[in-house]
């Protein structure tokens, strides 16, 4: 039997006036590829927002923090700990997973790194300190305090891992045993066409202005575009269930959380302004036995408007999906199928399904498939 080992995600999503992702100067970010400048939305952007719907899916979230010395105090002093005793607490947790070149606590109290572990494992800290009350309160006032909490225990803690770390991976050399490797792979979603940001100016009205006055109180001006973006996401399935310890359940649930979540997740840049609420007018997915396979050559030509751009961009890519299946052959393609808002079938993407839920099921059944046995 045929091995899947990724799952690849292709979503073509039209999103009106909008800025989902602000570059240093708040514009929208964007790319010149096919000698036409894109609007972009980086991969660090969209990848945070399908993580948070992930967390929020599985009940299970993470927290990305120099500051798990602040946070173990505040949970103490929640507990009745003195400020000192708690603040002494907090930096114990670092100096007691500090090996020969290990974590270091700053001047401010925080961490020389960024820690990514499950928001649960705060709690467990806090708990570990409160069993280590009485050790730690001698250490209140002392200049260079020794560690007084198990090294193993709290190395053991700042490197628990939960469901988005399993997908997403964390970096963390100053642990032994802490990193886990990443198994999603997003790329920067691009639109399919060329794209002139627009500048809109405003004003904000002065409510409270004397009647003899006129004007605003405010103006400014700001940039947004609009435009169909292309979006990829792979998952390696064969490192999922690596990382899970060969659970086939949970690689299934976090498989259908990360789908659900990449096909319908948005990012929050200035929605409060644009409500650029949309879903995806495709998605394609694909499990494969060979390797993930990129659609973005597709828009390496701009699409040009036609009627409009979403149709011509759907049609765009369903022929550079056909191409490539004559080109590489489908044998490395265990399962395929496409869910779209068009009724008009496209070639080259597998089996129309009527909605993203039965894709998304089907996909997963598909995905660990025999990977029981």
């Amino acid at each position: 039997m045929t091995t899947p080992r990724y799952l690849d995600a292709h979503i073509l999503q039209t999103v009106p006036f909008a800025n989902l992702n602000r570059d240093d100067l708040g514009s929208p970010k964007s790319l010149v590829y096919g000698g036409a400048t894109r609007t972009r939305v980086s991969s660090q952007c969209w990848k945070r927002a399908v993580r948070l719907d992930v967390e929020r899916a599985i009940g299970d979230p993470a927290v990305r923090t120099r500051r798990v010395p602040a946070e173990v105090a505040a949970r103490l002093k929640a507990r009745g700990w003195s400020e000192e005793a708690a603040t002494a607490a907090g930096a114990q947790v670092v100096l007691s997973a500090n090996k020969k070149e290990g974590l270091k606590l700053e001047d401010k109290g925080g961490t020389s790194v960024l820690l990514y572990l499950p928001k649960a494992a705060l709690d467990a800290l806090a708990d570990l300190s409160d069993e280590h009350r009485e050790a730690i309160e001698q250490t209140v006032g002392v200049k260079k305090p020794k560690a007084v909490l198990p090294v193993d225990k709290v190395g053991e803690l700042l490197s628990e891992r939960n469901g988005v770390i399993n997908l997403f991976g964390r970096m963390l050399a100053e642990l032994p045993g802490a990193g886990v490797a990443g198994v999603v792979q997003v790329a920067h979603a691009f639109t399919t066409h060329e794209v002139a940001p627009e500048i809109d100016f405003f004003t904000a009205v002065d409510d409270c202005l004397p009647e003899d006055e006129v004007g605003s109180g405010h103006m400014n001006s700001a940039e947004f575009s609009a435009g169909v973006f292309y979006r990829y996401a792979s998952l390696d399935l064969v490192g999922l269930r690596e990382n899970l310890g060969g659970d086939v359940a949970m690689a299934e649930e976090l498989t259908k959380a990360f789908l659900t979540a990449f096909i319908s997740s948005l990012p929050t840049g200035k929605q409060t302004a644009s409500a650029a609420n949309t879903l995806p007018d495709l998605v394609h997915v694909a499990v494969r036995s060979d390797r993930p396979i990129s659609f973005a050559a597709a828009f390496e030509a701009p699409v040009r408007p036609e009627r409009g751009l979403a149709a011509p961009s759907r049609e765009q890519l369903s022929h550079h999906a056909g191409r490539l299946e004559k080109l590489w052959n489908t044998t490395g393609i265990v399962d395929h199928a496409y869910a779209c808002i068009d009724e008009k079938p496209l070639v080259g993407l597998g089996d129309p399904v009527d909605s993203y839920f039965q894709l998304i099921e089907r996909a997963v059944t598909a995905a660990h498939s025999g990977a029981a046995a």
